[in-house]
């Protein structure tokens, strides 16, 4: 049912710091900040030749990954993200299967502009699950 992995998200405490460590050090293609008010979070994509890898910052007080950053004062994973080729059908069959759909369960409009869903990390062996359509 998954398909190709795709992005790996890290909760940041700096993300200009974050995002020069991946350009400076790395070497990678970093892409500019985008704030996701919807979502609560300022985003940075740094493209990989088979994934990305999403950098997180608080945008607000409110925001999931502030709590995430108090929990995990330097960061962290936070979420990895499959990509799926009707997210609908996906939603029925984990929740058929027992797994629980974060929300009330429909898809939002994600970073990438597709709808995406998460799955508990319960569910998951401690791992927050992102959907997103393909």
């Amino acid at each position: 049912m998954i398909g190709r992995l795709n992005h790996v998200a890290i909760a940041v405490p700096d993300l200009e710091a974050a995002a020069a460590q991946y350009r400076g050090i790395l070497g990678a293609r970093v892409g500019a900040p985008r704030p996701e008010p919807a979502h609560g979070v300022t985003v940075v994509f740094i493209d990989l030749p088979n994934t990305k890898v999403e950098l997180l910052h608080p945008l607000g007080p409110d925001s999931p990954i502030a709590g995430f950053l108090a929990r995990n004062p330097g960061g962290g994973i936070h979420h990895l993200c499959f990509e799926v080729d009707d997210i609908l059908a996906a939603r029925d069959h984990l929740r058929a299967a027992g797994a629980r759909v974060l929300g009330p369960g429909e898809p939002r409009t994600g970073a990438h502009g597709k709808p995406v869903l998460f799955l508990h990390p319960k569910d998951f062996n401690g791992t927050l699950i992102e959907l997103e359509q393909a």
